[in-house]
């Protein structure tokens, strides 16, 4: 599934372990900033079946029972509201907990890209390169 379409490339990014480990912390930290537990995959080799299961249980969750709580959550991840609403448009073959689901996952694999690529610029900037 991929419903990310944008002008981001992140194919590169998702087979390094490092960047898939620092996104699987991302996500553990933020889900727990509401009271969700996320286990980290013990597999490498199944890391995103293994993520996106537990992700999505929590997302349908609270799709039915606490929306004001996803949307905080969403809010936190940085997931704009018209964007989930495209992708359900553009999506119709896929629920709306895996939509969103996926979105949630790639918005943090891009946060965690985005702040190594901003890291290392700026330890070469700091070396005078």
């Amino acid at each position: 599934m991929d419903l990310t379409k944008d002008s981001f490339e992140i194919e590169d990014y998702k087979s390094k372990e490092e960047i898939i480990r620092q996104t699987v912390n991302q996500i553990i930290k933020d889900f727990a900033m509401f009271g969700m537990d996320v286990d980290f995959p013990p597999d490498m080799e199944m890391v995103y079946p293994h993520l996106f299961n537990q992700l999505e249980m929590h997302i349908a969750g609270l799709l039915t029972r606490n929306v004001q709580k996803l949307s905080a959550l969403l809010y936190q991840i940085d997931i704009p509201e018209q964007q989930i609403l495209t992708a359900w448009e553009l999506h119709p073959e896929f629920t709306h907990s895996q939509v969103i689901t996926e979105l949630v996952i790639y918005r943090e694999l891009k946060k965690v890209v985005f702040r190594n690529y901003y890291k290392n610029y700026k330890l070469k900037d700091e070396d005078g390169e």
